[in-house]
């Protein structure tokens, strides 16, 4: 998760909200995710999303997160849900206790994904335990599995071409609005721009409200989609960047290049 409005990669770095017991010790608080040391986070300068809208947004929360002095913390992380069972999020946000990023059982005390709220106070929507964790092999992407499926949202398609520079996008996240902030309880949203594309990242700058809009801790995995006549389709996963707000790029993880792999983890 990050430090700015989205939150960005979520590996365990520094101390953040939730209460978490430390082994033998004193409740430990809630660190955002981070990757290589480098806090991500949620959309600073951003907006609220209106109620209801994006009901594949998926806010994950992480406790019982072990460390290597045998302490815990607690965290969180932002996806997409991308088939009834499946969601897609930054792969750094399933890691083990030494942050390398893993596949199978989340190795944390307990793992829920939140769909289908715009408010974690609505009743409505679906909270689910992720049971299992396939980690991309090319890029910080990475399906995390609910133990139930979700019919009545809508998955968000992939998208299977190229970006380009110019590309409008718009990310929706749960992480903070400051890169010292706790995680949203309300879902967040804000509008960018394509600046440039390598082999497995899309690079992007914030465009509206602000050209300060930018990805904050708690973030990480949020998703980045082109509104289409055919509906939203993702482009990128929110995986780092400087603390937020910032303006200029944000690295994000290409969909297009993995969406192969992505379809044959969720058929």
């Amino acid at each position: 998760m990050r430090s700015t409005t989205l939150a960005r990669r979520a590996a365990a770095v520094a101390a953040g909200l939730f209460g978490l017991l430390a082994l033998g010790a004193a409740p430990a608080a809630a660190q955002p995710a981070t990757v290589d040391g480098t806090v991500t986070p949620q959309i600073a300068h951003g907006t609220p999303a209106p109620d209801g809208a994006y009901p594949f947004s998926v806010k994950f929360t992480m406790t019982g997160i072990p460390q290597p002095d045998g302490g815990t913390y607690d965290s969180a992380c932002s996806g997409a849900l991308v088939a009834p069972r499946w969601v897609v999020t930054a792969g750094h946000c399933f890691h083990d206790v030494n942050r390398n990023p893993v596949s199978g059982p989340p190795q944390y005390g307990s793992t829920t994904a939140t769909v289908g709220r715009t408010d974690l106070s609505d009743e409505g929507g679906h909270v689910l335990d992720v049971v299992d964790v396939q980690q991309s092999p090319d890029t910080d992407i990475a399906l995390a599995k609910l133990s139930a499926p979700v019919r009545d949202i809508r998955p968000l398609r992939l998208n299977r071409t190229a970006p380009v520079a110019g590309d409008p996008l718009r990310l929706v996240g749960w992480g903070a609005t400051t890169a010292d902030g706790a995680p949203e309880t309300h879902l967040q949203m804000g509008d960018f721009t394509v600046t440039s594309v390598d082999e497995h990242d899309v690079y992007v700058s914030g465009a509206a409200p602000s050209t300060d809009t930018s990805a904050c801790p708690y973030d990480s995995g949020a998703p980045y989609f082109a509104e289409t006549a055919h509906g939203p389709r993702l482009v990128g996963v929110e995986s780092t960047g400087p603390d937020c707000p910032h303006t200029g790029p944000e690295t994000t993880s290409r969909v297009d290049t993995v969406a192969g792999w992505i379809l044959r983890q969720i058929r």
